[in-house]
């Protein structure tokens, strides 16, 4: 049978419904989980660790950045097949992508979760753990980059988004649809991820602002993200990539202080393009010196961001990483 380990760090995965409170907390250990899924030791040789026991919402990019240096560790040993994280789904996307973006093996990296507690009739984390273990046995899983899998849906890290606040069918692609399933214990793969690509650094900087606009916005936050000291912006423009006039001279603020910006959309799915000529629109925010992020959501793009600037400042540099 493959080696794999299974790396918790928490989520809904590991919480049970409190007798007092009757609200979810954290309480269970992996090594205490794996025992309510006695099936999974059938599947594989399975080893543990134990990297915290963290609500989605705790998860902050150092411990992301910790977490994929110990991720890349495992990848990096001979008796280890496949790695399984398990994750709060509120952060899972973002965690995911960034070791998606740091971890470069040829070995399966998969990403699961929760949306049910172990003290509710439906959990769901048992058959998705099951799930990521029949993918890492899955010769077809190798050279895919970090998969997420929830509810039998395998997807992209670079893809995939939480979509609904409690439904256990949350996690789609919205613009490219799954890549593949897992059903009754057989792994399909329908595609490959669009991009797969690899950014090698030691170091992060999470000095980044994520800015959404909305109708009739002004440009105050942007001053203040300039003036406070922001090395990286993320505007989430309206439509394929364009802004109210404000914005605009906000955007232009910014950019003037040799601050990057990289565009995303607000809408749930779809590219950022120069489609529009108005004032505000993308040409205008092209010709600025805005990047434009194609089809990254506003966190995604965040945390590239911050990965890109522990590598350069260059803004022609950046832009290649973000464009090309």
């Amino acid at each position: 049978m493959n080696n794999i380990k299974i790396v918790f760090t928490g989520g809904t995965f590991s919480m049970k419904i409190d007798d007092i409170t009757k609200t979810a907390v954290p309480f269970f250990h992996g090594v205490d989980l794996l025992e309510k899924i006695p099936e999974a030791k059938d599947l594989a040789n399975i080893s543990i660790y134990e990297f915290g026991n963290f609500p989605g919402p705790h998860i902050t990019p150092e411990k992301m950045h910790d977490l994929s240096l110990k991720i890349k560790y495992f990848a990096q040993q001979e008796d280890v097949d496949g790695i399984i994280v398990t994750h709060g789904t509120d952060t899972l996307e973002e965690t995911a992508y960034f070791v998606d973006l740091t971890v470069k093996t040829e070995k399966p990296i998969v990403f699961i979760g929760a949306m049910k507690t172990s003290s509710e009739p439906d959990w769901d984390g048992p058959k998705n753990l099951l799930d990521a273990i029949h993918i890492c046995n899955n010769q077809n899983s190798k050279k895919m980059g970090v998969l997420v899998c929830l509810n039998g849906e395998i997807n992209a890290a670079s893809e995939v988004t939480k979509t609904h606040t409690e439904d256990i069918e949350t996690f789609h692609s919205l613009d490219f649809g799954a890549i593949g399933l897992v059903e009754r214990g057989q792994v399909i793969f329908n595609r490959a991820p669009r991009k797969l690509e690899t950014l090698e650094t030691e170091n992060i900087n999470t000095n980044v602002d994520l800015i959404k606009v909305y109708a009739g916005m002004e440009d105050k936050f942007f001053h203040f993200a300039a003036d406070s000291g922001a090395e990286g912006v993320i505007v989430e423009a309206m439509g394929v990539g364009n802004v109210p006039p404000a914005v605009f001279e906000g955007i232009k603020y910014i950019i003037q202080k040799n601050i990057p910006i990289v565009l995303v959309s607000r809408c749930p799915a779809g590219e950022t393009i120069d489609t529009y000529g108005y004032p505000g629109a993308g040409k205008w925010l092209k010709n600025l010196g805005v990047i434009f992020a194609d089809y990254l959501n506003g966190q995604k793009a965040r945390i590239k961001m911050m990965i890109c600037l522990g590598i350069t400042k260059d803004l022609n540099q950046l832009r290649k990483m973000f464009e090309e």
